[in-house]
């Protein structure tokens, strides 16, 4: 994802619930914030007065740990121009559910151990009847942090968002920051900021493969893959289309892809081609000037007699009839 202006950016944030999470400067002191980086929306809390929240920053990230007081009920809220990579070290509901924007809601009980990412500017929010004090660790990525190696170009990847998943290395990493806020006493800023660093590479290398090593879910494909592959589908409607390419564009295994797809078009993909296809030759069936055997070929079908017999099927109708009734 392209990062938007800071300033831009943040300005439209408005608070998500009425009580909105305490300011930056109410937090442990930082050791040093970029100047863009500042009072920048933390996760909102309703209500607020059942968490206890510690924080400390560096150039371009904020590391703040999170616990629930009590077992009462509760709704969290963020979205921001930055990225917000969580740490759910201790997290058990009786009941909720949590959504990441372009990912399919969750319901998931337990999710101790997990981690879940949130690019920029997308929607994250959740609720819970907690049946543990949760304890949790964010960390607020500037996009275009100074921490970032600018060999990675970070500010200019595409991050994709994901869900309750693990990963060995990154959890370590998180785990050694999360311990500078735990202990400020000990803090030594240059090995914070190399922590932040070291943090932006594995997120760089989580999201090379993310797509790879994601599981099918009941809610079928995320959304940046729904609309890639339909576009894909559109731009080569008249195209014998193989279904690994559409599982590649996915990045997706053939056989989870086709799961997937059925999942959240209701169809095989096969079929899903097929009705694009008649649906633009009923696009051009209304152009008196084409012939039938010319809208067949405009749609990918080498005869006009397999082009009928596809149209019949779907519709109940000829392509004939079908031009007669559009009077």
């Amino acid at each position: 994802m392209m990062a938007r202006s800071a300033e831009a950016t943040f300005n439209q944030t408005a608070p998500l619930f009425r009580t909105p999470a305490p300011p930056i400067s109410e937090y442990h002191p930082p050791a040093r914030v970029h100047p863009n980086f500042e009072n920048r929306s933390m996760v909102n809390y309703s209500p607020s007065e059942i968490v206890r929240r510690r924080s400390a920053a560096w150039s371009g990230l904020i590391v703040e740990t999170v616990e629930i007081m009590r077992h009462n009920p509760f709704e969290y809220r963020f979205r921001a121009p930055c990225h917000l990579l969580i740490a759910a070290e201790l997290a058990e509901r009786h009941d909720g559910e949590t959504f990441v924007e372009g990912l399919p809601r969750s319901s998931l009980r337990n999710f101790t151990g997990k981690l879940t990412f949130v690019p920029a500017g997308r929607d994250f929010r959740g609720s819970q009847k907690p049946r543990t004090l949760n304890r949790t660790t964010y960390f607020y990525i500037d996009p275009r942090g100074p921490l970032a190696d600018p060999v990675l170009r970070f500010g200019e990847i595409e991050f994709r968002p994901r869900l309750f998943f693990c990963d060995h290395d990154l959890w370590q990493t998180a785990l050694k920051l999360k311990s500078q806020v735990e202990n400020p006493g000990a803090m030594l800023r240059q090995y914070a900021e190399a922590l932040g660093t070291l943090l932006t590479h594995e997120l760089v290398r989580i999201n090379g493969d993310a797509a790879l090593r994601e599981t099918v879910t009941r809610g079928g494909l995320a959304s940046w893959q729904r609309k890639q592959v339909a576009a894909y589908i559109e731009e080569h409607v008249a195209d014998d289309i193989p279904l690994g390419t559409l599982a590649e564009l996915a990045r997706l295994s053939p056989w989870h892809f086709s799961r997937s797809f059925k999942q959240s078009f209701g169809v095989p993909p096969h079929k899903y081609h097929a009705c694009r296809r008649i649906e633009r030759a009923k696009q051009l069936l209304a152009n008196r000037e084409l012939s039938i055997t010319a809208i067949a070929f405009e749609v990918g079908f080498s005869e006009t007699s397999t082009f009928t017999a596809a149209f019949h099927r779907l519709t109940g109708q000829s392509p004939s009839n079908y031009r007669r009734n559009l009077d």
